[in-house]
């Protein structure tokens, strides 16, 4: 039986991402490229090499049971080939049973693992014939850390932090949020650019989310949609119109508020999207200093300014923690690298590449950024420090150590401002004067955002 391309494509993937490593993106753009893949074959193989990928662990976690073998044991092609045909039989719809089984009893066939496609075939019919049971078994319940990784295919050390540090009722919010749809939103030049596209899209039959109005920190330039975004949206944004950026990430800009004549600072910028919107909401009036170690990431910077039309964008390649740079900015965005646990939704093997060393490494990278970007602030100055993560060790106690370090002289006198008090309904339950957007509650990416001002 011949194996149909999309699901060739989505095994390829699976092999890709959990054997050499590579980026689950990154693996099904290049193999779409090369079959020649477009329209609902594209979109098929998509959903089954991204949805395959971010419920690992609760294929993981049926394989074990059904077959009393622990996932390790298994042939990397043979473990590929089980991921794909379980997240066919229980979490795709419109799958035939049979299509599903079969077909990934030919790919361990291709993958020249053919010994092992007896045993393929027995799991994966067994898997059919107890769906229900199975689906009770893995799914029913999160009740605890361990039973919600299984049923959120989440690592077991993520759901026991999340537990920890927000609660159980948070922890189980956030880790379905995790394989929900993400947000789909694009930043318009203006406010008033921004209802101009609104009238033209809705006219094209483009349908917005609630989410575009109403939310406390919504940027006035910011649109988000509730399905399809039709044909014209990937033109607008190739003219320059629009730019795809969460509503979480335009509230960062927002907060910094930046005005026209300004020296803004934008450290560890890449690909350059907060630093367009800070140049726009200074009309292009003033300068933009936008700094990105990443040769590539830089290089996006550059091109996001020069299809904007933005002429006040200065773009520096170096480290946030040493480079150069002279003191007296108005204001200083440091978005820092972080583990990006608040973006798992729309990075399908994200969760799977993170660790609590990861947190560890990232926090002292944040931890020397940081006091860099206070040293550079003039006296009245604004800086925002924000993640994209859900981490306490990242967020929360980056910002007590600052402020420690400034009560000790170490950095210039810091004062921090009460974002809670902005709005309330977002602030950190460990620093109430910052802010902790969540994907479950606010429907967006899981921003940190705090800001402090230089008070000397």
């Amino acid at each position: 039986m011949p194996v149909a391309a999309p699901r060739a494509l989505a095994f390829e993937v699976l092999r890709e991402t959990f054997e050499r490593g590579g980026h689950t993106e990154v693996a099904f753009r290049a193999g779409a490229e090369r079959l020649g893949l477009a329209g609902r074959d594209r979109a098929q193989a998509q959903r089954l090499a991204y949805g395959s990928v971010q419920r690992r662990g609760t294929s993981d976690a049926a394989i074990e049971r059904l077959s009393g073998r622990a996932i390790r044991l298994l042939d990397p092609p043979v473990a590929a080939a089980l991921r794909l045909g379980l997240y066919e039989l229980l979490f795709a719809d419109g799958t035939p049973d049979h299509a599903a089984v079969d077909q990934a009893v030919e790919l361990v066939k291709i993958a020249k693992a053919a010994h092992a496609s007896g045993f393929v075939n027995a799991i994966l019919r067994r898997a059919a014939r107890e769906r229900e049971e199975l689906t009770a078994s893995l799914l029913g319940g999160d009740s605890t850390p361990e039973a919600a990784a299984v049923a959120h295919s989440a690592p077991l050390w993520l759901a026991r932090m999340w537990w920890e540090e927000l609660g159980a009722e948070a922890a189980r919010s956030l880790l379905a949020a995790c394989n929900e749809p993400a947000e789909v939103a694009m930043r318009a030049a203006d406010a008033e650019a921004r209802a101009d596209l609104v009238a033209r899209l809705r006219g094209e039959g483009v349908d917005f989310s609630p989410a575009a109005g109403g939310w406390p920190l919504d940027a006035a330039e910011m649109m988000a949609f509730a399905g399809r975004v039709g044909d014209s949206v990937p033109r607008l944004v190739a003219a320059g119109a629009l730019t795809p950026q969460s509503r979480g990430s335009a509230a960062v800009v927002a907060v910094l508020e930046p005005r026209p004549g300004e020296t803004v600072l934008d450290l560890c910028a890449g690909p350059g999207i907060k630093t367009g919107q800070i140049a726009a909401r200074m009309e292009d009036r003033g300068e933009v200093i936008s700094v990105e170690l990443d040769e590539a990431r830089a290089g996006e910077i550059a091109a996001q300014a020069k299809r904007l039309d933005l002429h006040g964008v200065t773009v520096f390649e170096g480290d946030a923690t040493s480079l150069p740079l002279p003191e007296g900015f108005d204001r200083i965005l440091l978005d820092a690298p972080c583990s990006d646990l608040g973006t798992l939704a729309s990075r399908p093997d994200a969760r799977w590449r993170k660790s609590p060393r990861t947190i560890e490494r990232v926090a002292a990278v944040q931890e020397k950024a940081l006091r860099a970007a206070a040293k550079l602030l003039r006296p009245g100055g604004t800086l925002v420090y924000s993640t994209c993560t859900i981490s306490r060790r990242e967020n929360e106690d980056r910002i007590a150590a600052l402020l420690e370090a400034s009560a000790a002289g170490q950095v210039p006198p810091l004062q921090l401002d009460d974002l809670g008090d902005l709005a309330p309904g977002l602030a950190s339950p460990h620093e109430p004067r910052t802010l902790q957007l969540r994907p479950d509650r606010d429907l967006t990416t899981g921003f940190f955002i705090s800001r402090l001002t230089r008070h000397d």
